[in-house]
């Protein structure tokens, strides 16, 4: 009997959905400011928002309209513009870049081809085209980009350009600072998730040992509290690495919070406000993260240790795609999508929360783990080196969970982002754990 979630006509809805809500969030990113700021580079760690426009259209021509389709290419004289690896972001403003009125003809051009081989591709036959592969990987590389957009719209200096409801309100969190995750061993990432990336898989057996783990990630007043003792004055809190590179760049709180008085002030969006105590702490580094976790008598969990308290289910002794279940992510189990300007405040969304009674592992923010980003025993690279592969080792640290800016599809409780430790203008947090042995 065939499994519903693998039939054509199912498979073909998701992916039209999927490709359709990306490229909305898209246009809306691209559409909120004028020209100037869609050419300008607002920060040399990001690129001009025409680029990221134009490079979304590139890749869904190479690998939906040729890889998948088999049709000639439209544009290839432009494939090495929009090569990430053929120039960093800093160079990107100096290339002969397709203007913003051709680069939007340009990726609808592309969409539209697309849409006509969506209609005709049997999702089997290969490794691209199974269960709507390559659909779901494109449609993920948008919206990965989108969050990369959102993060240069927080850079960009001016007046707000976009606007959203802000989270409902929800009484102060006053469940169980931390939680007990029994030891023992769990099945950790995937190997039948249809649109997993090669860097989630294989399913591979993780012995873990008992620790414990904070139910909600470090708020905003938590992190007043390391800052209003000296954390940032104080070495032994830091990494030898760490301590050099708050002293080299005079970092004494995070990204884009000031003081004013006696009360703390940040810029969100183009608006500056009071920063809320009892939200998820945003844009914070590794390092950061790492020294409060210490100041606090704890640690950063290991990556097998969030994605167990994330996917374990002790009832029924198996892994789940998410905290709460199978089911995809709905409005009541997460802060996802963009929908949303900010993290939805601690202990928020219980409908959400693991079976261990763990809130918000998915959604509102990023969070920093103790892990080095490495390929799991038997990892394939899949479709190319550059996904994965080239950015594994001792240099990046891993994130899990997404934030507020990712969209459900590209977001599992197998899913893994990772980042140079100093990077603080992504939407990173991070929660603390500590091993069940310790006093």
């Amino acid at each position: 009997m065939t499994d519903p979630a693998f039939d054509a006509d199912t498979l073909r809805e998701r992916a039209l959905t999927t490709l359709t809500t990306a490229r909305a969030r898209t246009t809306l990113l691209t559409s909120c400011v004028e020209e100037p700021d869609l050419t300008a580079q607002h920060s040399p760690l990001m690129s001009p928002l025409v680029w990221d426009l134009a490079h979304i259209g590139n890749q869904e021509e190479m690998w939906l309209l040729r890889a998948v389709g088999g049709r000639e290419a439209m544009r290839p004289e432009i494939d090495g513009l929009y090569d990430a690896f053929e120039h960093p972001r800093a160079e990107r403003p100096s290339l002969p870049l397709l203007p913003p009125a051709e680069a939007r003809h340009y990726a609808s051009e592309v969409r539209g081809r697309v849409l006509d081989i969506l209609e005709s591709t049997a999702f089997h036959g290969t490794r691209l085209t199974e269960a709507g592969f390559a659909f779901g990987m494109i449609a993920q590389h948008e919206q990965q980009h989108d969050e990369t957009m959102l993060i240069t719209h927080q850079l960009r200096k001016g007046p707000q350009a976009l606007t959203a409801p802000d989270p409902d309100p929800v009484p102060l969190f006053t469940g169980p600072s931390e939680v007990l995750v029994p030891g023992g061993p769990f099945i950790m990432g995937t190997s039948t998730e249809p649109w997993a990336l090669d860097n989630e898989r294989p399913a591979h057996r993780r012995e873990v040992p008992a620790f414990y783990m904070d139910t909600t990630p470090v708020t905003n007043a938590a992190f007043q509290a390391f800052i209003a003792d000296g954390g940032y004055d104080t070495e032994r809190w830091w990494t030898p690495e760490g301590w050099a590179h708050i002293r080299q760049h005079s970092i004494h709180a995070p990204l884009y919070w000031h003081r004013d008085g006696k009360q703390w002030l940040r810029r969100r969006f183009g608006v500056t406000e009071v920063v809320p105590p009892d939200e998820p702490v945003l844009h914070v580094c590794w390092y950061e993260a790492d020294a409060y976790a210490r100041w606090a008598g704890r640690r950063l969990p290991t990556e097998a240790e969030w994605e167990k308290a994330a996917r374990h289910d002790p009832a029924g002794n198996r892994s789940t795609r998410y905290p709460w279940g199978d089911a995809d992510p709905a409005p009541e189990h997460a802060n996802l999508g963009q929908r949303h300007l900010r993290p939805a405040p601690a202990g928020s969304y219980p409908k959400g929360e693991s079976p261990l009674g763990i809130r918000q592992l998915i959604g509102d923010v990023w969070e920093w783990t103790a892990s080095d980003f490495l390929p799991y025993p038997g990892f394939q690279a899949f479709p190319y080196k550059e996904y994965s592969e080239v950015f594994f080792g001792p240099e990046h640290k891993v994130l899990r969970g997404g934030a507020f800016a990712v969209d459900p599809v590209a977001c599992r409780g197998t899913f893994r982002n990772w980042d140079y430790p100093i990077r603080r203008q992504i939407f990173s947090g991070f929660r603390t754990a500590r091993s069940a042995g310790d006093a």
